[in-house]
């Protein structure tokens, strides 16, 4: 039986803007078990992006309870937070969110460094050659194209052998070719490190590729079955 890694809760996020309060998410209820992966589609501003961030512990919710590998998110300071993030997730973004100023190898060791772990450099040396950019180790951000760096991404994102890897359009940056084959990087490497993946996207056909697909809109989970059956909600 599959063990729940995430699960949320009744969990909603409102702001205050000038014109007042502002609901992004209403009443989210999820559970995503270990392995899994799973595609938050919706149009732009529905509160994909927010749900993914509230998920990962980047953000905290309103109202509502979210877990993460046994862990209350909700309960947490930002900086038990962050330990958690440290030890069970990785995370790939659309604009790749490589540090300039170090080279491919030293972007992918840096989240084990942070760990303290000493065998950081072999670590990121052979995940990078996973991802085919061994030759390119010394090279800067600069220096590489929009797939390569990608690619970088997702090598830091394993390094660390996370628990769940999430990915907030993973190839939105990118041409449609170099972008089916840095989508085909990630599943392969999902499946190889046997991570459950939670990918934002845009992309049908990237989300088609997920075991599930989660849709929201105006920041609530659509009942597919329903849309299908065309029942009201």
């Amino acid at each position: 039986m599959s063990r729940t890694v995430i699960s949320a809760k009744k969990v909603a996020k409102r702001v205050t803007t000038q014109a007042g309060g502002l609901d992004i998410l209403d009443g989210i209820d999820l559970e995503i078990n270990e392995g899994e992966s799973v595609a938050i589609v919706g149009v732009s501003g529905s509160g994909k992006t927010t749900l993914l961030g509230i998920l990962a512990g980047l953000d905290v919710a309103s109202e509502g309870s979210v877990e993460l590998a046994g862990h209350s998110l909700t309960r947490l300071d930002e900086e038990e937070r962050a330990l958690v993030r440290g030890e069970h997730v990785g995370f790939v973004f659309q604009s790749f969110q490589l540090l300039a100023s170090l080279t491919a190898l030293e972007n992918v060791m840096l989240p084990a460094e942070l760990r303290g772990e000493v065998l950081a450099q072999d670590q990121a040396i052979e995940i990078l050659d996973k991802v085919g950019l061994g030759d390119r180790a010394d090279h800067y951000p600069r220096q590489l194209s929009g797939g390569e760096q990608q690619r970088v991404a997702i090598a830091r994102a394993f390094a660390s052998n996370p628990t769940v890897l999430f990915a907030d359009e993973p190839t939105g940056n990118l041409d449609t070719q170099t972008g089916r084959r840095i989508s085909n990087l990630l599943f392969e490497m999902n499946r190889e490190f046997g991570t459950t993946l939670v990918m934002v996207t845009h992309d049908q056909q990237l989300a088609d590729r997920c075991a599930r697909t989660i849709t929201i809109e105006a920041g609530r989970l659509v009942d597919m079955a329903k849309l299908a059956s065309g029942a009201p909600e």
